[in-house]
């Protein structure tokens, strides 16, 4: 497992913000009739300062019009992040951003980008935007990353400039960040099918050479597996080689039109023994690939993905009512450990087996990016979250990154009674819009799984349907 990372808030090489336009990220003067406003509430405004036992599902009943309000809400707060942290120029998301105050981040990432690239799918079918502005938000980014972005044999560094799309000095050439850049690229260009964004995202794809990160350049040239990146000193050493959010990298890999990776790489990563739920302990890792790729119903030698990641889910929410009266942020409805900001810093917090990894944090996103697998269980942690402590962590774009009410952290707390992270993160962001996007329309799914690579890569990996048994 490889925990994400996210930008630190104190990075080299700080802007001021007159540079980016303004301070929550000025739209393009051809975008600016739009309010982006929703039922009951205004947007336009600038910003103010070994495996367990099963657990018995849980069945979801169809979403009241209660239900959908809220998750309204929930969603528009997210894509208002990638509306106003994208640069107009280059069309790059910014890693995070403050969800109370004006921030003066500059730092973006290929994964939030991604994301941002997604939610204009999401955002045009719900209305919040016009096609023309979903397609020229679009076409800013495709055509900054296919012609100006720097890279490496197609693949991008991790973390570039928001406004120029320099590499920032700390950064790596990320395999799994270009990866989830391209589960946007594509996503778009299959909306806007028939188009010049279509045809960038096209050609973004395929210029990655997925051979070139599976045997480090030549040099290991029997190697099945590929490398987490390269930096001017070489190849990352470590491999996406277990049990991690790699799944969407091999699938582009295998369904690549111009550098496709062999069908035995799919085979090379290790599987848990057993079918573990919680090979990897944070929630993220069950969620990302999925939040583009459908493996509903889909078996890979026995093993059913989708099934795994609701378990994991519900053993997360089980493991937080067990430690309730350890930690007192815990319960039924408050529940959710991933990669995210927490009291001492980015940590990757998860269940991993035998050996937790918790403090006390919560994150909105854990339950939220679940939502897909567990809707009922994760609207009710989301919706308790809000109604519990309000705007303590609910801010310009909805939930802030992760909160923490134990009152062992109580000399960290900076709002009242609790311990907040002051930002929002891209990656968090994303991951409740197209989660819950996923739950309630299948829209994102639909979109990438109707791309001809996917089907190519799934045919090629052998993620067999599951027969379906008759009366």
């Amino acid at each position: 497992m490889a925990a994400r990372r996210s930008a630190a808030p104190g990075a080299p090489l700080r802007i001021s913000l007159s540079a980016l336009g303004s301070a929550s990220g000025s739209n393009p003067a051809s975008l600016s009739p739009v309010s982006l406003k929703a039922a009951g509430w205004s947007l336009a405004a600038p910003l103010a300062v070994s495996s367990p036992a099963p657990l018995a599902p849980v069945e979801a009943p169809a979403a009241g019009p209660s239900d959908d309000a809220f998750l309204d809400e929930v969603q528009h707060k997210a894509f208002l992040y990638f509306w106003e942290q994208t640069d107009p120029k280059t069309g790059l998301t910014k890693d995070r951003a403050g969800n109370f105050k004006v921030d003066e981040y500059h730092v973006a990432s290929m994964a939030a980008t991604g994301f941002g690239l997604t939610a204009l799918v999401i955002a045009e079918g719900r209305g919040w935007i016009a096609r023309e502005q979903a397609y020229a938000r679009a076409l800013t980014c495709l055509t900054h990353l296919r012609h100006r972005q720097a890279h490496v044999h197609g693949w991008f560094h991790h973390f570039v400039h928001s406004a120029t799309g320099d590499p920032m000095p700390f950064s790596e050439v990320s395999s799994i960040d270009t990866a989830l850049l391209l589960a946007g690229a594509l996503s778009v260009g299959r909306h806007f099918a028939g188009t010049e964004v279509e045809r960038l995202a096209e050609e973004l794809y395929a210029r990655v050479d997925f051979p070139w990160m599976m045997t480090d350049g030549g040099a290991k040239p029997e190697e099945r597996t590929l490398s987490m990146g390269w930096t001017p000193q070489g190849f990352i050493k470590a491999r996406w080689d277990a049990d991690s959010e790699h799944q969407i990298l091999y699938m582009l890999g295998l369904g690549s039109p111009t550098h496709p990776l062999p069908a035995e790489s799919w085979r090379a990563w290790k599987r848990s023994d057993g079918g573990s739920t919680q090979a990897s302990g944070p929630l993220f890792t069950h969620q990302y690939s999925q939040l583009w790729l459908d493996l509903r119903g889909r078996l890979d030698g026995g093993r059913d993905y989708f099934q795994q990641s609701v378990q994991a889910t519900l053993q997360q929410r089980e493991d937080a009512i067990k430690a309730q009266g350890e930690y007192s942020t815990y319960g039924p409805s408050c529940w959710g450990w991933t990669a995210c900001d927490g009291p001492t810093g980015y940590r990757a917090y998860g269940d991993y087996p035998g050996k937790p990894e918790h403090d006390g944090t919560i994150a909105p996103a854990a339950a939220g990016g679940a939502a897909a697998f567990t809707p009922q269980l994760s609207v009710e942690a989301l919706r308790f979250m809000k109604e519990r402590y309000g705007d303590r962590i609910w801010g310009r774009y909805g939930f802030s990154d992760a909160f923490n009410s134990d009152p062992r952290w109580k000399e960290r707390f900076n709002a009242d009674g609790l311990w907040r992270s002051p930002d929002v993160v891209g990656i968090d962001q994303g991951a409740i819009l197209l989660s819950v996007e996923n739950s309630r329309t299948e829209r994102v799914w639909k979109t990438f799984m109707d791309l001809a690579p996917v089907r190519r890569a799934l045919e090629k990996a052998e993620l067999l349907r599951k027969s379906v048994e008759k009366d």
